[in-house]
């Protein structure tokens, strides 16, 4: 067994934290110290570009494009990703070989002029760059102004402290592997607000064929 797995992940404190969790699951796992890993930042397409949504850009591939070159290069061995963050297909030759337990799959609402979307007032704005998202904000509350609101976790807190929106939308799952679950007003029932489908589930991505990779990841 090489000396060090290389895991891939993007740069914001989301991703690492998730990274994080993983390099800690593969520690206790196989009795292995800290630097028998190394964690590597990857900038994607998707953290670069802030001026517009990811649907006119190319889509959920952007979060994931650089890192999984970096896999097919060699340049590491997994990658760690947020499950909902997936494209529907993969690059030929890498495979999602595990995934984490799931956290909780919701939507959290975070209200600055009310704690509830039902509690807004007509015209109140709440920031989302997810067309899932604004689709059921819309369904919910024709009467609200759904604003672009791109960025990491903090970003997206910091915008709704700087008054950019009302309110926003963000899984509850990151919050809570942030230490940030105490910012939520308001969880969002499955039944009226349907997750993203892997949303809350930490999925880790590897080359097909790699026997060393694939045997450290069935411990977890």
């Amino acid at each position: 067994m090489q000396t060090s797995l290389k895991i891939g992940t993007r740069g914001s404190p989301l991703a690492l934290a998730q990274a994080h969790e993983t390099r800690t699951r593969l520690m206790a796992a196989h009795g292995l110290p800290e630097q028998a890993f190394e964690i590597v930042v990857i900038s994607t397409s998707g953290d670069r570009i802030q001026d517009r949504p990811l649907s006119e850009a190319g889509g959920k591939g952007l979060f994931t494009k650089e890192i999984e070159e970096a896999m097919l290069a060699g340049r590491i061995d997994i990658a760690v990703h947020s499950s909902k963050d997936m494209p529907t297909l993969l690059p030929e030759g890498l495979e999602i070989s595990a995934f984490l337990p799931r956290e909780d799959a919701r939507d959290a609402f975070i209200g600055k002029a009310a704690k509830t979307i039902a509690e807004l007032p007509r015209g109140a704005r709440v920031g989302s760059s997810s067309l899932r998202r604004q689709a059921l904000i819309r369904r919910m509350r024709p009467d609200l102004e759904v604003v672009m609101f791109r960025g990491n976790v903090q970003t997206r807190l910091r915008k709704l402290d700087e008054g950019v929106a009302d309110g926003t939308i963000l899984a509850y799952a990151g919050l809570k592997r942030l230490g940030l679950g105490d910012v939520v007003t308001d969880l969002m029932s499955l039944e009226q607000f349907p997750p993203a489908p892997g949303q809350g589930a930490i999925c880790i991505e590897s080359r097909i064929g790699d026997a060393d990779v694939e045997r450290m990841l069935a411990a977890i």
